[in-house]
C-alpha cells in the first residue's frame, strides 16, 4: 500500500491498493443496499451494533485513564430535561452578550471544551461573553428515546435553552453557533426564531444536499426509508453511524485520520491533542430513531431546508427565513462537508449581514471535521476573526 500527501492538505492522504478498491466498491455497489431487508437484519444485529458501542465506550474509558480525557472549564447546571442538559460556564453575575453552542447531537459536548488551550468556551469567555453549551444526553431505549425527531432537537429544546438563558439573568439575544449537524440545528431554529437570535454562526454545517454536495448521497438513495432503519434498532447506534460514514466517506473517517497521527509524532502538544480528540471518538452514543429518520429523509435526501419545504411545527422554513447576521465558516479542502453543501444555502439567506471564513486545516486534531473547535491555527487565527466579525470590525 502506497501512500502520498495531497498538495495543501496537511491530513490527507490519497491510499492506493486493495484495501481502497474494497471500500471503493462498497461505496459504490447501490445495489447491495436496496438487496438488505433490514427488518431481516432483527433483533441480534442491533444488539450486535450496541455491543460494538458498549465495546467502543470502554476502549475510550480506557484511553481516559491513560490521561487523554477531557480537561473541562469548570461550568454549572442552568436546564435539565430529557434529552438535554444546559451548561453555563463562568460567574452568574457575569455582564456581557451570550452565546448558546449546538454540538451535533451524536457525541458529547465537551470537543467544544477538549482543554484549556484547545477550548472553544475560553475563547468565548475571554471575550466576555456569557457561555452557555446545550449538551445532548442519551435517552431513554423506548418510548420518548424513539419519538425524539428533528422538530424537538432544533426547536423545542433549543427554545428551552433560551428560556432558561432568560431565566438565568442573560440580557439580550444570544448568539447561536454550532458545528457540523448542530450547525444544522442551529439554522433551522434561527429560521423559526430570527427575531430571537443575535447573529448565526455556522461551522461546517451541511445545509445544501445533492450529488455535487454530499458524500453520503449514494448512500441514501441506496438505502430504504430511514425510518424503516430506524425501526429495526429503536435508537440507532453510533456503530452504525461510523459504519456508514467509514463506507461514504473514507478519506475523511480513515485515511486522513491515519496520516494525521503520523505527522503528530514529532510534536508533542499535537500528537496529545490528536489522542484527546481520539477518546472522543468513542464517546458517541444513540441517535434517537424520529431523528436518524428526520434527517436522512428531510434533508440528505429531501434537501427540504434548501428547497424551503422543510416544515417544523406547521410552519415551512428554508434560507429566505434566516434573516439574522450569519457567518459560515467553510473548509475548502473537505469532502465532507464541501464548498458545495454551505455557500449555496448562505447566499440564499436573508441575512441583511453575511461573510464566509475559511479554515485550512491543522496537524494533530485527528479529525479535520472537528479542526474548526481543536485546531492550533484554528485557534490562533480563524477565532479572532470570528470576534472580529461579531464585533463589527470586519466588513461583509
Amino acid at each position: 500500500m502506497r501512500l502520498k500527501r495531497q498538495p495543501g492538505s496537511p491530513g490527507a492522504a490519497i491510499v492506493r491498493g486493495p484495501t481502497w478498491r474494497t471500500v471503493l466498491s462498497l461505496r459504490t455497489n447501490e445495489t447491495a443496499m436496496h438487496a438488505m431487508n433490514w427488518s431481516a437484519f432483527g433483533t441480534l444485529g442491533a444488539m450486535a451494533l450496541k455491543q460494538m458501542d458498549r465495546s467502543r465506550q470502554a476502549r475510550g474509558q480506557m484511553m481516559e485513564r491513560a490521561g487523554y480525557g477531557p480537561r473541562p472549564t469548570p461550568s454549572s447546571t442552568v436546564h435539565r430535561e430529557p434529552g438535554l442538559h444546559l451548561r453555563r460556564y463562568g460567574a452568574q453575575a457575569a455582564e456581557g452578550p451570550s452565546v448558546l453552542l449546538v454540538p451535533a447531537p451524536i457525541k458529547r459536548a465537551y470537543i467544544w471544551d477538549l482543554a484549556p488551550e484547545r477550548s472553544v468556551v475560553r475563547r468565548w469567555t475571554e471575550r466576555g461573553y456569557r457561555v452557555y453549551l446545550a449538551e445532548w444526553e442519551p435517552l431513554p431505549d423506548a418510548g420518548a428515546g424513539q419519538a425524539f425527531g428533528l422538530a424537538d432537537y432544533a426547536d423545542r429544546l433549543l427554545g428551552a435553552c433560551r428560556q432558561a438563558m432568560d431565566a438565568d439573568g442573560s440580557s439580550g439575544h444570544p448568539v447561536l453557533a454550532g458545528h457540523s449537524l448542530g450547525g444544522v440545528l442551529a439554522a433551522i431554529h434561527s429560521c423559526l426564531h430570527p427575531d430571537q437570535v443575535r447573529a448565526t454562526l455556522l461551522l461546517e454545517a451541511p445545509l445544501h444536499f445533492g450529488p455535487d454536495a454530499c458524500c453520503f448521497h449514494k448512500l441514501v438513495q441506496a438505502t430504504p426509508d430511514a425510518h424503516q432503519v430506524a425501526g429495526t434498532f429503536g435508537q440507532v447506534p453510533g456503530a452504525f453511524l461510523n459504519t456508514m460514514s467509514a463506507l461514504a466517506e473514507p478519506q475523511a473517517f480513515q485515511w486522513e485520520r491515519w496520516m494525521d497521527r503520523w505527522l503528530s509524532l514529532g510534536d508533542p502538544q499535537a500528537l496529545a491533542t490528536h489522542m484527546q480528540v481520539e477518546r472522543w471518538t468513542h464517546d458517541e452514543f444513540a441517535l434517537p430513531g424520529q431523528l436518524f429518520g428526520d434527517i436522512v429523509e428531510c434533508l440528505y435526501r429531501g434537501d427540504r431546508l434548501m428547497r424551503g419545504e422543510l416544515e417544523i411545527g406547521g410552519r415551512r422554513i428554508g434560507p429566505q427565513d434566516l434573516r439574522t447576521p450569519l457567518l459560515s465558516v467553510v473548509d475548502p479542502r473537505s469532502k465532507l462537508i464541501p464548498p458545495a453543501a454551505v455557500l449555496p444555502f448562505h447566499e440564499a439567506a436573508a441575512s441583511p449581514r453575511k461573510q464566509v471564513l475559511h479554515y485550512e486545516g491543522d496537524i494533530g486534531v485527528n479529525l479535520q471535521h472537528v479542526g474548526v473547535l481543536v485546531g492550533r491555527s484554528a485557534h490562533a487565527r480563524l477565532w479572532p476573526a470570528v470576534f472580529d466579525w461579531l464585533d463589527g470590525r470586519v466588513e461583509s
